[in-house]
């Protein structure tokens, strides 16, 4: 299992950091978790084969959790669409709304996919390419999701949990992916969880949104649905994983001497390994 940090920041615009998404490679096929704002950017510059991709989970519907999702399935297509099947998406509702909208026949890339298929220079591309005549749209192949999902792929499973964050306005899960003996779990955007540590038990990695440090909260609203340092270094505890890891960082969290302040502070709490991660760093199994 190859785990690639696709984007580890937040929604504000920041060079260093691409909004949320997490790449796992489990040998034949890669599966993609969130995809915010720049991290298809990254996707491309990991050097990663968008062919492989093959399923793509959604933890919830905040912009910086899937603003990449039409440019993501849009170029899947453009590239590879003759070779693979459309891409698997697994989300909260109203993803397949957002797919119709985005997607469909009076969908907002309705214009472009309707000239890419119909333009006889666009068909003369995409002959070349190896594709057959006529050329079918983008269609995603969308699942809604709802407490308790479970999904087995060739040789791996992923589970879901609800975890505290934005609702009663967006359904909110948290991830956990087993193949082949290793295991990767990844929070989605989520407060101090029961459910999310049982789902972590004895993961090999825990990847978990770090929005503030430690009392930064400005109150007990957001406390619930926003993790801190210390609270990600306790569930890492209980749960008993192998390494832990912040993601979804602000960019005041990157100030001289802080990683190493909420390392320290952390290391009081959960003695296995903690990674401040950064875009494109890369975790192997």
């Amino acid at each position: 299992m190859k785990i690639t940090m696709l984007g580890t920041g937040s929604p504000e615009p920041y060079a260093r950091r691409a909004s949320p998404g997490y790449l796992v490679d489990t040998g034949d096929e890669s599966i993609q978790f969130d995809c915010g704002g720049g991290s298809f950017d990254r996707f491309l510059a990991s050097g990663s084969d968008l062919s492989k991709l093959s399923h793509l989970f959604l933890s919830h519907l905040h912009s910086d959790h899937m603003i990449d999702y039409a440019r993501l399935v849009h170029a899947r297509w453009d590239c590879h669409g003759h070779e693979v099947d459309d891409l698997k998406v697994f989300g909260p509702a109203p993803i397949q709304l957002i797919t119709t909208r985005l997607f469909g026949s009076e969908g907002a890339l309705a214009f472009d996919l309707k000239t890419r298929t119909e333009d006889v220079p666009s068909q003369q591309i995409y002959a070349a390419r190896g594709g057959k005549l006529p050329r079918p749209w983008p269609k995603p192949d969308v699942t809604e999701i709802s407490k308790g999902f479970e999904l087995t792929g060739e040789n791996w499973s992923v589970k879901a949990v609800v975890v505290p964050h934005a609702q009663p306005f967006l359904d909110c899960f948290g991830y956990r992916l087993d193949s082949e003996g290793h295991s990767f779990v990844f929070s989605g955007d989520s407060g101090p969880s029961k459910v999310l540590t049982r789902l972590a038990k004895g993961a090999d990695v825990l990847v978990h949104m770090c929005f503030q440090l430690s009392g930064e909260s400005p109150g007990s609203k957001w406390f619930a649905g926003s993790s801190g340092h210390m609270e990600i270094a306790e569930t890492a505890a209980e749960a008993g994983v192998k390494k832990v890891v912040l993601s979804h960082l602000r960019p005041h969290m990157d100030e001289d001497g802080v990683h190493e302040r909420m390392v320290e502070e952390m290391s009081a709490r959960f003695k296995g390994d903690i990674m401040v991660a950064e875009d494109l760093d890369v975790i192997e199994l």
